[in-house]
């Protein structure tokens, strides 16, 4: 086995590569992997020689190690190679490459990669993205330890196994580099989106095609507009509206509103009948409203049932609902009438009326209002969400806090909306 041990490549770089005469064949430029079982192997060793590039295979490399490499061929017995992209370099396409590191929730860059022996083949193991990676291409790794001794501390090895390394588009010479899909699902959508928008743009629509279904609506309602529309213009028409299906009505409108016409006209048409009025009646206000701020998604119930009645609906009625503050109480016209609060509601008599512990005082505004004076409203009664009425009182949509929140101190995440 020629490989003894494990090392990085930082440290054979450049070094000689000598033949059974003694003399330099070249020095190490790059390697060439191939997939192995089970981690990717090293078929060749690249030198370089008056500024020509040689090859030479796995199979006729004597040592190879960081202190000494060595190959059965004679330096004059070389073949030529010509950097294709058929092949996959791991100086070219993975050295300073961005990957995922899930347990960080961010993009990290390839600093170093290990190798180590595995029966008779040298295999990536793993790759460096910490300080040591970057010191040891510096050639002050050492050095760096012994000063940190000092302090009587120590330089930390940040390593990724390859075994939860993958690539992120099928070609290797593209090598973008991500964790499994499984283990990006289970990061908050708010990493997700932050991972999507530190990735080249070509890179982060294909990282977010991997997604499931939810996992993708919820990420994509934390990106920005811009980015949003990029991703969704890449994609089949059917599978963009499944996906916006998924958003709250509010959140889809934002988006829809980001695209152009044509492409949001075409989404509008495979979204469900009822889901798509609402992103249209939503779509009709500007964005700096209340009307533009407000999701027409609520519980609304009539004063006359119980508080039973009301928690069996709730129960059910819930489940397609983002977030629910208030249960609101409204008449046959669908006029406000009061609104009551969770907590209210667990605590009443089972055969309590809505309309008896309903509150008739109840703050709101008109479409038109402005999202200053909703914020205002909402930080002055210390209310989550604000009921939106129009001139003749009938419940139109809520405006959440949190929705406030987003507008007044925006994560770039949130702009005015326009008609479609």
């Amino acid at each position: 086995m020629p490989l003894f041990g494990e090392l990085f490549l930082s440290e054979i770089l450049r070094k000689p590569v000598f033949d059974p005469r003694g003399d330099i064949t070249g020095k190490v430029r790059d390697v060439v992997v191939v997939k192995g079982d089970p981690l990717p192997k090293l078929s060749s060793v690249v030198v370089e020689r008056n500024r020509k590039s040689f090859a030479i295979k796995w199979e006729s490399i004597n040592l190879f190690n960081k202190r000494l490499i060595s190959t059965y061929l004679n330096a004059d017995a070389l073949s030529a190679y010509d950097f294709s992209d058929d092949d996959l370099l791991v100086v070219r396409d993975i050295l300073d490459k961005q990957i995922v590191d899930a347990n960080g929730a961010k993009v990290v860059r390839v600093n170093d990669i290990k190798l180590e022996g595995y029966e008779d083949e040298a295999v990536l193991i793993a790759v460096d993205v910490g300080m040591r990676g970057i010191m040891r291409r510096l050639g002050i790794e050492r050095g760096s330890e012994e000063f940190m001794r000092l302090f009587k501390t120590h330089l930390p090895y940040n390593l990724i196994s390859w075994n939860y390394i993958q690539p992120l588009k099928p070609k290797l010479n593209a090598i973008t580099l991500t964790v499994p899909r499984q283990m990006v699902s289970e990061l908050h959508p708010a990493d997700i989106a932050e991972i999507i928008s530190q990735v080249p743009r070509e890179e982060g629509a294909h990282f977010f095609k991997g997604l499931d279904i939810e996992t993708a609506a919820e990420a994509l309602s934390e990106l920005e507009p811009e980015r949003q529309a990029e991703i969704i213009d890449t994609m089949r028409a059917e599978t963009a509206a499944d996906i916006i299906e998924e958003m709250p009505p509010d959140e889809a409108a934002d988006l829809i509103s980001s695209l152009s016409a044509e492409k949001a006209k075409e989404i509008l048409e495979h979204i469900e009948r009822e889901e798509a009025e609402d992103i249209h009646e939503l779509l009709g206000h500007e964005g700096d409203t209340a009307g533009g701020l407000m999701t027409n998604v609520f519980i609304a119930y009539p004063p006359d049932i119980t508080v039973k009645e009301a928690m069996e609906r709730f129960r059910k009625d819930a489940e397609d609902i983002e977030t629910v503050y208030y249960i609101y109480v409204v008449d046959d016209l669908e006029k406000l009438l009061g609104v009551t609060s969770l907590r209210e509601l667990l605590l009443a008599e089972q055969e309590e009326r809505l309309a008896g512990i309903m509150e008739t005082k109840v703050k709101s505004v008109t479409p038109e209002a402005d999202e200053l004076v909703v914020a205002e409203i909402i930080s002055k009664y210390n209310i989550v969400a604000l009921p939106v009425i129009d001139n003749e009182g009938v419940l139109l949509g809520v405006v959440a806090v949190d929705d406030v929140i987003d507008r007044i101190l925006p994560p770039a995440a949130k702009r005015q909306r326009r008609r479609v």
